[in-house]
Order: C-alpha cells, then structure tokens, then sequence
C-alpha cells in the first residue's frame, strides 16, 4: 500500500509540475503578444493612420473584409493554389531525393539541374510561366511547385546520405531484400529530413503565392494586398499580411502534427 501511495503521490507532483510548466509557457506567449500589439500601437500612432494601421483599425477592416466575403474568398484561394503546387512539390520531391540518394549515378546526372535551377527564384518566371500556363490556376500552382520542389528533394537527399553505411549492411548481410532495406532503414532515417524540407517549401510557398497573385490574380491574398494599394487602404494591407502569417502558422502547425504521428509509426522522435 505504501509503495502504491508513493507511485500515485509521484504522479501527482509529476502532473502538477507539467500543468505549471504549461501554464508558464502560456502566460509567456500572452506577455510576448501584448508586447507586440503595444510596439505595433506605439509604431502606428508615431507614424499615423496614412502610412501603418493600429490593431483596432486592422481588426475593424478585417470584420468589414469577412462580413462581405472578401477575405474568405481571398483565403481560400490562396490556400487552395499553395496546398496544390506544395503538395506536388512534397509528392515529387521525395522520391526523387530517396532515389538520387542511393543512386549515384542518378545523383550525378540530376545534381547539375537541381543546383543550377534552385538558386533562381520563382517570381523570375512569373512572366514565363502566365505566358506558357496562361493567368489561370496553372501558373500559379506550377510556380509554387517550383520552389518547393527543389528544397524538399535536397533535405530527402540529405537524410538518405546521412544513414550509416553499417546500418544499411546490417539490414542485407540479415537478408533484407532493397524494398525491405528501404522500409526498414532508409525511410525512417530520411523522414525527418523530408518533413525538415516540406515545412520549409511550405515557407517558400507562402512567399512565392504573393508575388504569382500580386501578378496574375484576381483574388487571392497578394491580389487583396495589391489591390489594397491601388485604393489606399493601408488597412486592408495590414490584415492581408496577418492572415498570410496567420495561415502560415497554422499549415505548420498541421504538418509537425501530421509528421509527429508518421514518426511514431516509424519509431522516431521529432
């Protein structure tokens, strides 16, 4: 019974200490947000209304932009063309990245294409790609493709390269077969080099779809940015800006809860 009390008197103290340190760390990210919003009320009344928004504009012009359906059309569109063009880019990329990491001659002949192609930025074929894909959905969701292709083949064939060449003669001198080797080895080592690179193409996503819509878009959020600008509505930009910050946050959020249930599939920890 004593021991029984003692395990039980353990697990108390053990849960109290997780709930302080919980509570702690919320109470951090509430100081840490009435900071920002005060830097933010003190920049915008220095500067005043003609050139930065304070939090109570921005949230009134967010209310005004959701009421009449602006900002969800707007969300929607943008999200929808970034989940596509990034999903092609995770879909293609790591498989590409897995298989030039245990070819070295495909490593040898792609290598060349993917260094000289991922230093050129996506809004230098904007032009390009309207002419080729045309102002619809397609140049868009390609250009999105496009940066996000290349980082998460390069982190995949980081990880692949990354495995020890022991634990790979481990696997066959036991008798596993290259299928079982690449179950067994090779993806639980290179996954969390691949969703290392499908948080960061998420990144690049949300930086390529602006300038892709600022360009050739009739809705979407960099069109509502630009469009924003054209009628002097500094507000409007400012909410615009949040809700790429804010949609970000959450895409990568849902991708470290989606990757942390395939790790532990796998047995890793993230």
């Amino acid at each position: 019974m004593t021991a029984v009390a003692d395990r039980m008197g353990a697990g108390v103290r053990l849960g109290g200490k997780t709930t302080g340190r919980r509570l702690r760390a919320g109470m951090l990210t509430v100081l840490a947000v009435l900071i920002g919003l005060a830097g933010w009320e003190l920049v915008a009344w220095w500067y005043g209304p003609a050139l930065t928004a304070s939090p109570a504009q921005t949230l009134r012009a967010g209310v005004d932009l959701a009421r009449d359906g602006t900002l969800l059309e707007a969300s929607v569109a943008s999200i929808r063309r970034i989940l596509l063009g990034w999903g092609l880019g995770v879909v293609v990329g790591a498989p590409v990245g897995i298989l030039m990491g245990r070819v070295s001659v495909i490593r040898r002949l792609l290598d060349p294409y993917i260094e000289f192609f991922r230093f050129i930025p996506p809004i230098a074929f904007v032009t390009l790609a309207i002419v080729w894909f045309g102002i619809g959905e397609m140049s868009k969701i390609v250009l999105i493709f496009y940066t996000s292709v290349f980082i998460v083949t390069i982190n995949t064939i980081a990880g692949v390269l990354a495995i020890g060449e022991s634990k790979l003669r481990a696997a066959a001198s036991l008798g596993a077969s290259r299928r079982q080797v690449l179950h067994a080895v090779v993806l639980p080592a290179t996954v969390p080099h691949i969703v290392t690179g499908a948080r960061l193409a998420m990144g690049n996503s949300f930086l390529t779809i602006v300038s892709a819509e600022i360009v050739s878009a009739d809705t979407g959020i960099g069109a509502l940015i630009w469009q924003s600008r054209n009628y002097g509505r500094v507000d409007w930009i400012f909410v615009g800006i949040i809700v790429l910050g804010v949609l970000g946050f959450t895409c990568d959020r849902l991708i470290r809860i989606l990757a942390a249930r395939l790790l532990r599939r796998y047995g890793v920890k993230m």
